[in-house]
């Protein structure tokens, strides 16, 4: 039996996710790129992976710099999300057609202003996997701020609706079920 590229698409489609966009600082400029591809990998240390396709330009930029900013886009953020997800992009247009703004951490790499959490990475290990090439990061930094994530499910964004009755409400800590995340 044997999958096509499109049925795998289909059955990965049905895993809702988050929507990130992977900034680095290269030669002076901000570069970014769309990713859902990403994920904690581990407590101690903080580590994180994101999965870039090996032809995207931000794969390259990611090995030469070995630092980079995730930042997790809020439900008001989907216009920056298609503009980084095309393969053509510069940040003077990022600006203008999406209402995308940086800062600049005390590193320098370029974080995404109003993103409902960024993550300060510097690359720990890189590997091959097919056409892409799964980057594991350690977490440096973190900032997180109220608000809702925007998502992707079956190919189209999504935000969080009301929560279904008789179900119950309340944050992680809330419930006893993990520790709030805070900036280091």
């Amino acid at each position: 039996m044997s999958v096509t590229q499109e049925e795998f698409r289909q059955a990965m489609g049905c895993f809702a996710t988050g929507v990130t966009v992977i900034t680095v600082d290269y030669e002076g400029e901000v570069h970014g790129m769309t990713a859902n591809a990403f994920t904690s990998v581990s407590l101690d240390p903080l580590l994180v992976l994101v999965c870039v396709g090996h032809r995207a330009q931000t794969h390259a930029h990611l090995h030469a710099k070995k630092r980079f900013g995730v930042n997790v886009l809020a439900e008001d953020q989907r216009a920056i999300s298609e503009y980084y997800a095309r393969p053509q992009r510069t940040h003077e247009r990022a600006e203008l057609e999406a209402g995308a703004r940086f800062e600049r951490t005390p590193h320098g790499t370029p974080v995404l202003r109003g993103a409902l959490a960024y993550l300060e990475c510097r690359l720990h290990t890189a590997q091959d996997a097919g056409d892409h090439t799964i980057f594991i990061a350690e977490v440096e930094d973190v900032v997180v701020r109220q608000g809702n994530p925007l998502l992707y499910f079956r190919a189209n964004y999504r935000m969080i609706g009301p929560a279904p009755q008789g179900s119950e409400t309340g944050s992680a800590d809330e419930k006893g079920l993990g520790p709030a995340i805070r900036k280091r």
